[in-house]
C-alpha cells in the first residue's frame, strides 16, 4: 500500500524518474540481463547470471526492505514483509530468477501505485500553493515588495489586474471581478467593490459583506484593488482549507475501518496457511522444495495489497475532487456518509433564503398614494439600524426610483412593537398591528387590519404606517428564497434523497410559505435551538440525515446529524470547525455536486473492494494447486494498479 512515506520517495529523482520507480526499472533490467545470460550463454560462469539476479534483488527489494523494517519497529506485519519472506524463500530454494521476478514486479507495481497516488496528493498539495509568495504592500503610500509571510493584519496590499490575491481581507479601493473558484468553486467571477465604512469593517471583519471580502489565492480581474489584510498568511481561509483537506487523508472511512480489521485477522491466517503448506511433506509424498515453493506462492497470492489501497485511494481522490469544486469534506467517514443520506433538514434563514428581508407587498389605504406611504416609511426607518428598517429604506428607495427628499427626526423606539418619529411637524408611527390600539393609540382602520391579516396568512412580516391621524397602509416583507433553491431540491430528489424539510426559528406560517415556494413538503417553525436538535435526533432514528445550516446557530443540530453541512464557509472559522462538509461558496447549488460525488465515491470503493477480494479468492486456491509465483505476482500487482487507477477516475468527476 502506498502511504505518505511512499509519496516522499517519489520526490527525489534518478535519471529523471522518481527514485523508487527508477530502482524498479533497474531491477527489471538486471533481471533481464541475468535471465538472458543464463538461457542464451550456457557457457558463461554460474556467477554471471547470479550477479544479475542478486542486483535485481537489491534494486527491487531495497524500498520493500525499508518498509518492512519500519513496520517491524512499529510491531506491524504487513504486505511488504510477506513479499520479502516469499523472495527469501525462493532464494533458499535456489530459485533466484523467481525471487527476482517477484521483487521486480512488486516494486514496479508499488512504484506505479505511489506515482498514481501522487496525482491525487498533488491535487491536494496544489491548494496550499495557490497563494503567491510575494505581495505588494503600500508603506507610506509607496508600493513595497515583501514576502507574504511578512504581511500583518492592517497592512494594505496592492493587487494588480490578473494577479493572485496574497491574503484574506476587505477591499478599500477599486472595483474588479475576482475569480474565487480556487477557494469557493464558483465558476463565474464575482464582482467586488470597496467597503462603505473602513473603520467598521476593521472592527468586525467577519461581518463584512461578501461583495467586499477577498480571499488569498483567488485571481483578480481587470481592475486594480487595494485590500486591507485581516488575516496572516498562515491563518487565511485557503491555508485552513488546505490543512483540513490534507488532514482528511488520514481520516478512516467505515469501509476502511472494516478492511483494516479484515487485514488484522487475514494476514495471520495467511501465515498459518503457509506454515501448514510448509509442513505438507509430513503428511503427503511430496519433495520439501515443492511444498516450500507452494507456501511462498500462497504468501504472494494472499497478500491483500489491493484491499489495503482500495479505500484510501478512493477517499483521497474524492476529497481532492471535492476541494477543487469548492466543497470541503473532512475525511473518508464524511465522504461515505454523505452518499448514504435519505433525509436532509435545512435551516431557513441564509440557507434556503437569502438571509435578508425584502419588501414584497405595499398596500396603501383607500385614497392614499403608494409614493406617500413609501416616502414616510423610508424617512422614519432611515433613522433606525434595525435589519427590517434597513430593508425598508433600501427597497423603498428602489421602488420610489428617487432619493427620499423628506427628513424625519426624533426617532423613538417602542421595543418589540415599532418606532415613531417627527416628520414635517407631525408624528409618524411604523410597527406591528398590535402597537395600534394600545397606549392611547387609535386602533388600525379596517382596510389596514384586513391587509395585515391577509399578508400574515401568506407568511409575510408586516408593518403598518400611520402619519398624523391617517392610516397610510401596510408594508409586507419576506426573506426571499435563494436563486436556484428549487432546482437544487429537485436535483437532490433525483439523487435519491427521499425526505427534505425545513426547520426554522421563524413563525410557522413564514416557514410554510418559504417551503411551499421552494418545493418542500414539510416545514417546522417556532423552533428553539434545542427543538432543532430534538427534531434531528428523531429523524436520525428513521434514516441517515444531514443538517444544512450556517455553522453557527445550527452547530448543535449539525453535530447530532449523520452529516453536518455548513453553507458559505469561506472566511468562517466556526463553519469550518463545526461542519463535516463545508460548502465554501454561499451557494446551495454545490450540495447536489457533493452528494453525487459521495455516491460515486462509495460506488468506486465497493468496486475496488470486490475486485481486491475476488483476486485473492481466485489466486489462493490457484497457487495451492500449482500456480507459480510469477503469474501470481502479475495478477496481484495488476489488481492493485487497477483499484488505484479506478479510484483516480474520481478526480475527473463531472455531475
Amino acid at each position: 500500500m502506498a502511504d505518505n512515506h511512499d509519496h516522499a520517495h517519489g520526490v527525489a529523482k534518478l535519471f529523471g524518474l522518481p527514485v523508487e520507480l527508477a530502482f524498479a526499472i533497474l531491477s527489471g533490467i538486471t533481471l533481464a540481463v541475468g535471465f538472458a545470460v543464463e538461457k542464451l550463454v550456457p557457457s558463461a560462469p554460474h556467477w554471471v547470471p547470479l550477479a544479475g539476479y542478486v542486483a535485481a534483488y537489491f534494486f527491487g527489494g531495497l524500498f520493500t526492505l525499508r518498509e518492512a523494517v519500519e513496520n517491524a519497529l512499529a510491531r506491524q506485519f504487513k504486505i511488504d514483509s510477506l513479499m520479502l519472506v516469499a523472495a527469501a524463500g525462493a532464494a533458499i530454494l535456489g530459485e533466484f530468477a523467481e525471487g527476482a521476478l517477484l521483487l521486480f514486479l512488486f516494486s514496479l507495481g508499488h512504484a506505479l501505485e505511489s506515482f498514481a497516488m501522487g496525482r491525487a496528493k498533488r491535487a491536494i498539495d496544489a491548494l496550499a500553493e495557490l497563494a503567491p509568495e510575494r505581495a505588494t504592500v503600500l508603506r507610506d503610500g509607496l508600493p513595497v515588495d515583501v514576502a507574504v509571510e511578512e504581511l500583518v493584519v492592517g497592512d494594505v496590499v496592492l493587487v494588480r489586474p490578473n494577479e493572485r490575491l496574497p491574503a484574506d481581507g476587505f477591499i478599500i479601493k477599486g472595483q474588479s471581478a475576482i475569480n474565487q473558484a480556487p477557494v469557493t468553486g464558483e465558476s463565474i467571477p464575482v464582482d467586488k467593490r470597496p467597503v462603505e465604512d473602513r473603520a467598521a469593517a476593521r472592527t468586525a471583519a467577519g461581518a463584512v459583506d461578501a461583495v467586499s471580502r477577498a480571499f488569498a489565492g483567488t485571481i483578480n480581474g481587470s481592475g486594480a484593488l487595494e485590500i486591507e489584510v485581516t488575516r496572516k498568511s498562515n491563518d487565511s481561509t485557503l491555508s485552513k482549507v488546505a490543512a483540513l483537506v490534507a488532514a482528511a487523508e488520514t481520516e478512516r472511512s467505515p469501509t476502511q475501518r472494516m478492511t483494516d480489521k479484515f487485514e488484522r485477522i487475514f494476514v495471520p491466517l495467511v501465515l498459518l496457511l503457509a506454515a501448514l503448506l510448509f509442513c505438507a511433506p509430513l503428511v503427503i509424498d511430496e519433495p520439501f522444495s515443492e511444498s516450500f515453493y507452494r507456501a511462498m506462492a500462497v504468501l504472494v497470492a494472499a497478500s491483500p495489497c489491493a484491499l489495503a489501497i482500495a479505500t484510501p485511494s478512493a477517499v483521497l481522490s474524492g476529497v481532492a475532487r471535492a476541494a477543487r469544486g469548492g466543497v470541503l469534506v473532512k475525511g473518508g467517514a464524511a465522504l461515505e456518509d454523505l452518499g448514504t443520506l435519505k433525509a436532509i433538514a435545512f435551516d431557513k434563514t441564509g440557507t434556503l433564503t437569502e438571509g435578508e428581508p425584502r419588501i414584497t407587498d405595499v398596500i396603501p389605504a383607500p385614497g392614499i398614494d403608494e409614493r406617500e406611504l413609501l416616502q414616510v416609511a423610508v424617512a422614519v426607518e432611515a433613522l433606525s439600524d434595525h435589519p427590517l428598517a434597513q430593508a425598508v429604506v433600501r427597497d423603498g428607495k428602489a421602488r420610489l426610483d428617487a432619493p427620499a427628499d423628506r427628513k424625519a427626526e426624533g426617532l423613538e423606539s417602542l421595543t418589540g412593537r415599532g418606532v415613531k418619529a417627527m416628520l414635517g411637524g407631525e408624528t409618524a408611527w411604523i410597527g406591528k398591528a398590535e402597537m395600534f390600539g394600545a397606549d392611547g393609540l387609535e386602533p388600525l382602520g379596517t382596510p389596514s387590519a384586513d391587509a395585515i391579516g391577509t399578508l400574515r396568512d401568506k407568511g409575510r412580516t408586516t408593518m403598518a404606517v400611520r402619519y398624523g391621524g391617517r392610516d397610510l397602509g401596510v408594508i409586507g416583507m419576506m426573506d426571499t428564497p435563494r436563486d436556484g433553491a428549487q432546482e437544487t431540491l429537485l436535483e437532490l430528489r433525483k439523487l435519491g434523497i427521499e425526505r427534505m424539510l425545513m426547520i426554522s426559528g421563524d413563525h410557522t406560517k413564514v416557514a410554510e410559505a418559504i417551503a411551499a415556494e421552494v418545493g418542500l413538503d414539510e416545514a417546522r417553525g417556532d423552533l428553539m435551538p434545542e427543538d432543532k436538535v430534538a427534531t434531528i435526533e428523531a429523524l436520525s432514528r428513521e434514516a441517515k440525515v444531514a443538517m444544512v445550516g450556517d455553522g453557527v446557530n445550527d452547530a448543535p443540530a449539525m453535530a447530532r446529524a449523520t452529516v453536518g453541512i455548513a453553507m458559505g464557509a469561506a472566511g468562517s472559522d466556526v463553519a469550518l470547525e463545526t461542519a463535516d462538509v463545508a460548502l465554501m461558496a454561499d451557494d446551495l447549488r454545490r450540495l447536489p455536486f457533493a452528494v453525487g460525488l459521495s455516491r460515486k465515491s462509495r460506488s468506486i470503493i465497493r468496486q475496488n473492494v470486490y475486485v481486491s477480494l475476488g483476486v485473492v479468492a481466485l489466486l489462493v486456491p490457484a497457487t495451492i494447486f500449482g500456480l507459480g509465483i510469477g503469474p501470481a505476482v502479475v495478477m496481484h500487482e495488476g489488481s492493485t494498479l487497477l483499484v488505484v487507477f479506478n479510484a483516480l477516475r474520481l478526480l475527473r468527476y463531472d455531475p
